[in-house]
Order: structure tokens, then C-alpha cells, then sequence
């Protein structure tokens, strides 16, 4: 048995099961299983790389702060790798986010601050921005900057990829990815695009996002913010994602992401957390539009505990007309 010597030592290697009590039509879907990750999310792997590159480019030393803009997952690995590495964290989170991803924020030592959800990326209170003032002006900061830091995709094309690969005995004829930095269809793409070009990046994007828009050319309208689901879904094309990967894109409504991950529950004993549901019900369509068996490997981004307020919350869904 290999020697754990810190919980970073047990971010990736996230096992995959299959779907077995869900209609996959002539498909075998799979689903890697990101919400075992220490910090609860895919997102673990981005915020290791982040931080251990910036270290060795000396962009973080001793007393140094790590700040971040984010919907709460990559802040919570980056808070948990900056505690166990010694830095402090700032976190800068989106208003609509679940509070119990605040709670884990401010118990792992970060310092949390709200900003907007209703506003686009020109606004100074957009939370991207809201965070770049503060790595001005709070002393031997780093901005991790998850949207445009390139450590972000070559985690997922360094990890994420030789790992699905590998599991798959590499026989993948799909990944369903969502896009909320477009770090992993990006670095899952170039990667896949290597080892097995007949593997193609789909898109899974809730409706009210911009970015299914932009993948098929269409006339790309201002988001409208209504999708419920949370860390996927943009107003912007990051810097990290490169759409060229992304051969097929499906749009997904709350009520399908919704309805998804209360099936997963109950049909296969998985607690997903909301932006899982978008990326199923994508890899679902897409396996039902197929004619011929494929093998289809999606994503439980995170761990569903953190959502049992809303998403698995029968009052809360009925204030949002979910059911």
C-alpha cells in the first residue's frame, strides 16, 4: 500500500461505475465519481495544480494569500490546499450559491466575500472583478484566476484524461462535460485528441448559458442567469476553454438537471450535486441519439451533501416550480 502522507496525496484517481438502473438506450454510460475527491469536487485537481505551479514559479511563498472568484467548488479546493500548505485564503462566491458551500469555506478558514450574480463581466460587481480588487490590495497575494490560469486544463489533460483512459481499458467514445471554466472539455479534448481521436467532447450546458451558442455558431445572446444549477453555465468565454475540442453540444433545463440527480439517487444510490444532473441528462440524450453501442463517460462533479437544502429539498423545489 502506497504511503498517504497528506489529503493532497488523494486528489484523482476517482473510481467509475456504470449506470445500471437508468435507460442509457444502445450505450454504456459511465460516471466518474469527482465528489470523492478530499475536497468533495472535480475541482480539487484544478486548484492542486494552480497552487503547486504558482509555487514553483514563485508566484506563492510563505504568508502569501490565495485569492479566487468562484461558484464555491474551486474555492473550496483551493482553501483546503492552502490551509494544508500554509497560505490563507480569500474567496470571492457567487450570491446565489448554496450557503452550506460558504459554511465549508469559512470552516476550512477562508475568508468569504459575496458578490453578484445578476451582472455581466463589465461590471466592476461581477465576481471576477470583485476579486481582482482585492488581490490589489491585499499584500503577497496570488489570484488564482481558475478562468484564465492554464494549469487549469493540463490538470485535467495530465490527470482527469490518462485516468478515464486507462479505466475505460481505452474504449471511450465520449465525455460529457459541462463548462463553467471549460478547463476540463478542454484539457480532457486536447488530451483524447492524442490517445483516441475517435472520442468526442459533448457539451452539456444549462439553458440560459451563452456557451452551446458560440460551440454551433449560433447568434449568441446576453445569458439570462435563470439556470439553478451551479459552477457550470457562463456569460463569457473563459480563456481556458477551447471550443474547438467540443463536436456536439445539448442544452439542459433546470428541470432536467433537477429531476436527474433525484433519479440518480433513487435508481442508483448516488448523491450528485446539481451541476451532475445537467451533465447526465446531456450524456443521456446523447446516448438515446445514438444508433449503435458506444461507451459514454460522464461526470459526478460533486458531492451531492452540500445541495440536500435545495436540490433534494422538496419545499425548496417547489418555490423554484421544479416539481
Amino acid at each position: 500500500m502506497s504511503k498517504i502522507q497528506s489529503l493532497t496525496d488523494l486528489i484523482g484517481n476517482t473510481p467509475i461505475v456504470q449506470v445500471k438502473n437508468i435507460d442509457t438506450g444502445h450505450c454504456n454510460l459511465y460516471l466518474k465519481l469527482e465528489s470523492m475527491n478530499p475536497g468533495s469536487s472535480i475541482k480539487d485537481r484544478v486548484a492542486l495544480k494552480i497552487i503547486e505551479d504558482a509555487e514553483k514559479n514563485g508566484e506563492l511563498t510563505k504568508g502569501s494569500t490565495v485569492v479566487e472568484a468562484t461558484a464555491g467548488n474551486t474555492g473550496l479546493g483551493l482553501a483546503l490546499i492552502a490551509l494544508l500548505k500554509g497560505y490563507k485564503a480569500k474567496v470571492v462566491i457567487l450570491d446565489k450559491m448554496n450557503l452550506n458551500k460558504i459554511y465549508h469555506l469559512k470552516a476550512l478558514g477562508a475568508e468569504v466575500t459575496l458578490a453578484r450574480s445578476d451582472v455581466g463581466p463589465d461590471s466592476p460587481e461581477h465576481y471576477v472583478n470583485v476579486a481582482k480588487k482585492i488581490c490589489e490590495t491585499t499584500e503577497k497575494s496570488f489570484m488564482a484566476n481558475q478562468f484564465s490560469n492554464k494549469s487549469n486544463p493540463i490538470a485535467h489533460e495530465e490527470t482527469t484524461g490518462p485516468e478515464i483512459f486507462d479505466q475505460m481499458n481505452g474504449d471511450v467514445d465520449a465525455v460529457v462535460c459541462g463548462v463553467g471554466t471549460g478547463g476540463t472539455i478542454s484539457g480532457l479534448g486536447k488530451y483524447f485528441s492524442k490517445v483516441s481521436p475517435k472520442t468526442e467532447m459533448v457539451l452539456a450546458d444549462p439553458k440560459g448559458s451563452i456557451v452551446k451558442d458560440v460551440v454551433e455558431n449560433n447568434e449568441v445572446k446576453p445569458a439570462d442567469y435563470s439556470w439553478l444549477v451551479e459552477g457550470i453555465g457562463e456569460d463569457f468565454i473563459p480563456d481556458t476553454l477551447d471550443i474547438k475540442y467540443i463536436k456536439k453540444a445539448y442544452e439542459v433545463t433546470n428541470k432536467e438537471a433537477f429531476e436527474t440527480i433525484r433519479i440518480l439517487a433513487q435508481k442508483e444510490g448516488i448523491i450528485g450535486g446539481s451541476s451532475s444532473g445537467t451533465l447526465i441528462s446531456a450524456a443521456l440524450k446523447y446516448c438515446k441519439d445514438q444508433d449503435t453501442k458506444k461507451n459514454v463517460v460522464t461526470f459526478v462533479c460533486d458531492s451531492g451533501e452540500k445541495y440536500l437544502n435545495t436540490a433534494y429539498n422538496k419545499e425548496w423545489l417547489k418555490e423554484k416550480n421544479l416539481i
